[in-house]
Order: C-alpha cells, then sequence, then structure tokens
C-alpha cells in the first residue's frame, strides 16, 4: 500500500475517524490492528517475519529484564556479606548470561535479515569468483521476496533489545504494546528508526481529537504529498533517461544528472518522511524527525547529523561507540601506539571502528557493491576531512574567511557536491560504470551539449522545467524560513483567508501538476493517483 495511493488515503481516512470514535483506553489496540492490516496488505507471509521478530525481542528483553530484577534483589540481600571481588564476580556472571540471552536474539533476527537480504547476493558473488578461476558450475538463485521494512522494523527492534540489557529502558511487560512499537504503520515503510524511549509514552498514551494537532499534521502530509509527486517523480523520469543511455548522456549530462538525482533524492525521501510524521500526528504521536535541512551542512560531518538522522544516531550508538571501547579495539589502541607513535596509533582503532561502520551502513542500504563502494566513500571523505582539520584552521586564521557570506555559501555547495558525487554510486547502480561517468565529467564536458533539445530529450516539456524550478526555489524558500522554526506553526499564526489560500493553493498544486515517474508522461498532467 503506497503512500501515493487511493488506498492508503482510503485506510488512513478510515484509521483516523474510527480512532478517535472508539473509546480513548482501545486507542493502542486499535492502532496495532490497523498496522498489521496495513502489513497484511503488503505480503501476507510478511506477517510471519515480523511477528518473528516481535515475539523473539519481546521474551528475549523480558527474560533479560526479569533476570535483572532478580539479581538485584537476591544481591541487595547478600552483598553486606560479600567482598569486593566477590560481588564483581557474581556482578560479571550475570552480566554474562543476560548478554548471552541478547546475542542468541540479535543473532536470530538479524540473521533473518542477512538471509532473506543477502543470499542471493553472496550467491552472485560466489558465482563471479567461480566464473573468473574458470569453472562452468554456478549456484542458483534463491526465490526470495524481502519483506516490506524488514531493515527498518529490525534494527528498531534491536535497538530496544540492547537499551534493555544496557539498563537504559525497562523491558514492555505488554507483548502487545511492543508489537505496536515494532509495526507502527506510518513509520514501517521507510522509517524514521525511533527508539523506544522516544515513542513509547506518546504511542501508548489516550489521545483527545486537536483540532490545531490534527491540522498541522495534515499540513505536513500534503507538504509531504507536494515533495513526492510534484518534485521527486517528475525529475525521476529525466533521471531514469540519463541513466538508461550513458552513451548519450555523458559529460556535462552527467553532472546534470548528479544534480537531478540529489533533488529527486530529496525530494522522495523528505516527502515520505513527511507523509510518515504528519499522519503519526494527526493521531497525537510524535515521532522522532530525521532530517535537518541537510543541503544547508558546510561539512560532510555535519550532513550527516541532518541526514536521515536516526540512521546515523543508531550506527553511532550500537555500532561505533561499542566497537570503540571493547576489548579488542583497546588492544589494538595500545598496539598501535606502541609501533607507529602516539598521534598515528591513536586513530587507527578510530579509522577501522569507523571502516566498519560505513561498510555496514553501505550494505545496509542495498545487497549490491555499489551501496557498499558508496559507504566507503563516505568514510574515506570523512577521514581525509578530519586528517586536513589542521590545514582548515590555519587556512581560516591566516586569511579570516570563517563566518563570512560567501565562505558559507561555498562550503555548502561544496558539501552539496561532495554528496552529489558520491550519490552517483546510488544512481547508477553499477561501480564500474559509476567511475566512468565520473571520469566523463572531466573529459567529454561540454556545455555546448546542454541544449533545450537535448533536455526535451529526457521526457519532460518545458512546462515541468518550469514546475521543477518552482518547487526548488519553494524547497529552498521553505528551508531558509525553517532555520527560525517550524514554518507550519508560523502560518498557522497568520489571519485565517491566508492560511486557507497557502493551503489550499499548495493542494491544487498537488492535485493538478502531481506526476509519476516512471510511465509518466505530459499528457498525464492530472493527480489522478489519490
Amino acid at each position: 500500500m503506497l503512500f501515493s495511493s487511493y488506498e492508503f488515503l482510503l485506510f488512513l481516512l478510515i484509521v483516523f475517524t474510527l480512532y478517535y470514535l472508539i473509546p480513548k483506553k482501545w486507542q493502542w489496540k486499535f492502532l496495532l490492528l490497523a498496522s498489521y492490516v496495513f502489513y497484511f496488505t503488503a505480503g501476507k507471509t510478511y506477517l510471519l517475519y515480523i511477528g518473528a521478530t516481535t515475539v523473539t525481542t519481546y521474551l528475549a528483553a523480558k527474560k533479560i529484564q526479569d533476570r535483572k530484577d532478580s539479581f538485584k534483589a537476591s544481591f541487595d540481600a547478600v552483598k553486606q556479606g560479600l567482598t569486593r571481588e566477590e560481588k564483581k564476580q557474581k556482578k560479571e556472571a550475570e552480566k554474562k548470561h543476560q548478554f548471552r540471552l541478547m546475542l542468541v536474539c540479535l543473532l536470530f533476527n538479524l540473521g533473518i535479515l542477512a538471509v532473506i537480504k543477502y543470499t542471493n547476493f553472496t550467491i552472485s558473488n560466489i558465482n563471479g569468483i567461480l566464473h573468473a578461476f574458470g569453472s562452468e558450475k554456478t549456484l542458483s538463485f534463491v526465490n526470495l521476496v524481502i519483506p516490506m521494512g524488514i531493515s527498518f522494523y529490525t534494527f528498531q527492534s534491536m535497538g530496544y533489545l540492547i537499551d534493555v540489557y544496557q539498563g537504559k529502558i525497562k523491558a514492555e511487560r505488554s507483548l502487545g504494546k511492543f508489537a505496536l512499537f515494532v509495526s507502527f504503520f506510518p513509520q514501517l515503510v521507510q522509517g524514521p528508526i525511533s527508539r523506544y524511549s522516544d515513542l513509547a509514552e506518546s504511542l501508548y498514551t489516550e489521545h483527545k481529537a486537536d483540532y490545531r494537532t490534527i491540522t498541522l499534521g495534515l499540513e505536513r502530509i500534503l507538504w509531504g504529498f507536494f515533495k513526492k509527486l510534484v518534485i521527486a517523480d517528475r525529475m525521476l523520469v529525466a533521471v531514469n533517461a540519463i541513466i538508461k543511455d550513458t552513451e548519450t548522456y555523458n559529460g556535462a549530462f552527467a553532472f546534470v544528472g548528479m544534480l537531478f538525482y540529489a533533488l529527486e533524492l530529496y525530494a522522495d525521501f523528505t516527502g515520505g518522511i513527511d507523509i510518515t510524521i504528519g499522519t503519526a500526528q494527526t493521531l497525537g504521536i510524535t515521532v522522532t524527525e530525521n532530517f535537518n535541512r541537510p543541503y544547508f551542512s558546510k561539512s560532510i560531518k555535519e550532513y550527516w547529523k541532518r541526514w536521515h538522522i536516526t540512521m546515523g544516531t543508531w550506527f553511532t550508538d550500537y555500532i561505533f561507540y561499542p566497537l570503540s571501547i571493547c576489548k579488542s579495539m583497546q588492544k589494538l589502541s595500545k598496539f598501535s601506539r606502541k609501533h607507529f607513535g602516539e598521534q598515528i596509533g591513536k586513530r587507527i582503532p578510530v579509522y577501522l571502528a569507523s571502516f566498519i561502520v560505513w561498510f555496514t551502513t553501505g550494505i545496509w542500504h542495498g545487497a549490491n557493491w555499489n551501496f557498499i563502494a558508496w559507504g566507503i566513500g563516505n568514510f574515506v571523505v570523512i577521514m581525509i576531512s578530519q586528517e586536513l582539520e589542521p590545514l582548515y584552521y590555519r587556512f581560516h586564521s591566516r586569511f579570516r574567511v570563517q563566518g563570512k557570506t560567501w565562505f558559507k555559501i561555498f562550503q555548502v555547495v561544496r558539501t552539496v557536491l561532495i554528496m552529489s558525487c558520491l550519490r552517483m554510486f546510488d544512481c547508477y547502480r553499477d561501480v564500474p560504470l559509476t567511475f566512468k561517468m565520473f571520469g566523463s565529467m572531466f573529459t567529454k564536458f561540454s556545455v555546448k551539449s546542454l541544449t533545450g533539445v537535448a533536455f526535451l530529450g529526457l521526457g519532460l516539456t518545458v512546462w515541468d522545467y518550469a514546475i521543477l524550478l518552482v518547487g526548488a526555489l519553494l524547497l529552498f524558500a521553505v528551508s531558509m524560513l525553517g532555520r527560525s522554526g517550524s514554518v507550519r506553526e508560523k502560518i498557522a499564526g497568520f489571519a485565517f483567508p491566508v492560511r486557507f489560500l497557502i493551503w489550499y493553493g499548495l493542494f491544487l498544486t498537488v492535485l493538478v501538476f502531481g506526476a509519476y515517474g516512471i510511465g509518466y508522461s505530459a499528457s498525464q498532467f492530472i493527480y489522478n493517483q489519490f
């Protein structure tokens, strides 16, 4: 059930109406039912996977919590008669039992994710190795269907389990409530990856129909549809045309395609997140923000603090930090400092942990070498940037450019271009081809090739480009206004006629100028998929 379909809008209307009509004590139970109905429409068998993750994680977390409570009670009763060493031994022994429980659950659920998502990728690489050594034998691919949102709900569940193990939160005693946390339907498709501590209270609380909250949620949904259907799906037409005919569209058009894809991806992803957060808000539920104007970042490091925020914090908290402080890394740190010196030695463990994080981030996005290359590319750029920081500071001090408007603009443009270049791995989905097209921007670049006829050959009309230009300018304007607070909150302070004109105008824009990516043509300009 796509967010941009008639079915989703009808589903949302039914859920919204019943949610506020039923007794408030039943609201979370109704949301659980609605979430499973939503997931059922995506695929009947998908329920087995999300059910397995939900039940195993619930039981493991509950068992860990029970052991924590039981141990605390028994330990408090006898600790006065124990030596410091005996106390330490008892705590360590209990921690090991809890760790084993957590590890078994993690391996089970991550194993499901790995088998479903990466089996055919592994088989493909094995076949490639066999062919390289002259073997004609090949392994057959397995017919596996990847359940919708499996990466998101698996990581969200595993984050919850780790938090229970670390004592950051108490395990949820209600299986139904935990199932709702895992399956809450707005965020199943593409996140955000919520933390239990952030979402639970809002998710289970009884909510009254509040005009202001509902209105703000609907406005956010509408803004998401604008970004998705007016900008992203229209821009996708041109992007597909460029990447499907690389012999024609290289050089300058590879650069154009890179920028087109950056805009398309941003509008598509943030549009979906806007629909997610807006849908939750209409129900009185607060979902974690996932973007913070990333294309206004002045560095790659800042960019990743603003783009897909919940994913970044998840990898940082559950992979990078544990890796950085584990015993193996501590031993590596001592070894590297001893043999390579203090300055270099202290960096090696950090860089290794960062490499593992970015490799994992890349393959998490998809079972393909282009995603791995994209992840490693980010690692290389970030590490180089960190190593050059002393030079940056000297440059800033010498020429006194820090804080100057023109230099801020330069930093933003630099960040956008670097990230857009890295996104070419995602755009072309082929590592050698990506390098080829990137090289063509320097060897075959010709401004003369950027003619009106050539642009019209991408499947878009002059009218389409005008709409995209206005849409991009509107995105920029809203982002600029958003620096000082919520734009929707600001609009809410306007007189009713002004508010009506803004939101009704946006609604008509989506209705009239919505486009549909694959298969779209200028003759199908009317927004007819709702």
